[in-house]
């Protein structure tokens, strides 16, 4: 028979079983959110255009943020931090000096407070001097890439490059 008034000894319980290992919390964000960060950041500052595609990325509807020109993050692992190079155009006219400064400014503070991470570099590379004109129509291209829009490559483009020999 069982004896129900049988009292246990609650002290000799292993403690250890009931302790849980500390949990590990795994943060992980691709390329792609940082080049749509920088590419919004970019959208806002006057003067600069970001470096085209080649022909053949506007052929196949290449120019997404998927595969974005000119916007390169590199992450640590080891430390919660990431570094940044930004290729643009500038229109001739603007102080390069305080285009960069704007540049790595707008963008180390809008990726620090979207993601937690720290911006240990921000590295600007002027890849081209370009006129106003040129800068009204890459503004146009950063402007729909920045909203996600189809990008159309215009009747300029297609008379130039007709089978007419």
């Amino acid at each position: 028979m069982i004896d129900t008034k049988k009292k246990t000894d609650t002290k000799k319980v292993d403690t250890k079983e009931f302790e849980l290992p500390e949990t590990l919390f795994v943060r992980d964000i691709e390329n792609r959110v940082f080049q749509g960060i920088v590419l919004q950041c970019l959208a806002k500052i006057d003067g600069i255009a970001l470096v085209e595609g080649n022909f053949i990325d506007n052929i196949f509807d290449r120019g997404s943020i998927v595969g974005m020109k000119g916007i390169h993050v590199e992450q640590d692992n080891k430390k919660p931090s990431v570094s940044v190079k930004i290729e643009v155009n500038i229109c001739y006219g603007y102080s390069i000096p305080e285009k960069a400064e704007e540049i790595q400014a707008d963008c180390a503070d809008e990726i620090t407070k979207l993601t937690g991470l720290h911006v240990s570099s921000v590295h600007v590379v002027f890849k081209n001097v370009i006129s106003s004109e040129q800068l009204k129509r890459d503004t146009l291209l950063n402007s729909n890439l920045a909203s996600g829009s189809i990008v159309n490559i215009g009747e300029d483009v297609e008379d130039e490059y007709k089978d007419e020999f």
